[in-house]
């Protein structure tokens, strides 16, 4: 997998933001390299996190409605997953529609939100993009929130 070289700038504005992970929770080895790399990009930039778990990638953009609305406010969101092909088209539901659900939802209400619900064809393709020493996809998707939120706190402009 070509990978690009990014840099990884120190994100300011976003000390103390709180961000809500959500976690589709089909693959336990793969969500654990995600959630390894997205808390770890929330701890470094000084932010705090919780995680939601739930079954899948479908539930996440429920959960994410849900948890908007309740105290403590979140100041964005991380969603976790990874949607597999199979033989069926179920992956091309799942894939499309959880993402098409989280983008309209942050959209429209200015939510910050890191989107990592990997789609692949394969394990291989998955556990490169997991894991926090190659891909860091969930690491990649919380730096993407936290620049958002430290944008919508006016920072960064």
């Amino acid at each position: 997998m070509a990978e690009a070289k990014r840099r990884q700038a120190p994100i300011a504005g976003a000390r103390g933001a709180h961000i809500v992970v959500i976690e589709g929770r089909y693959y336990d080895h793969l969500n654990d390299m995600l959630r390894e790399g997205a808390t770890a990009a929330i701890t470094a930039a000084g932010a705090e996190f919780e995680i939601i778990t739930l079954p899948g990638a479908l539930e996440i953009p429920v959960a994410m409605a849900i948890r908007a609305e309740q105290q403590p406010k979140p100041d964005g969101f991380v969603a976790l997953g990874v949607v597999m092909r199979g033989e069926t088209t179920h992956y091309d539901i799942v894939s499309v529609q959880a993402n098409r659900a989280l983008i309209d939802y942050a959209t429209t209400n200015a939510m910050p939100f890191g989107n990592a619900i990997l789609t692949v064809e394969n394990e291989a393709q998955a556990e490169a993009r997991a894991n926090p020493a190659r891909g860091d996809k969930g690491g990649d998707a919380a730096r993407a929130a936290l620049m958002l939120v430290a944008l919508k706190r006016g920072a960064g402009r």
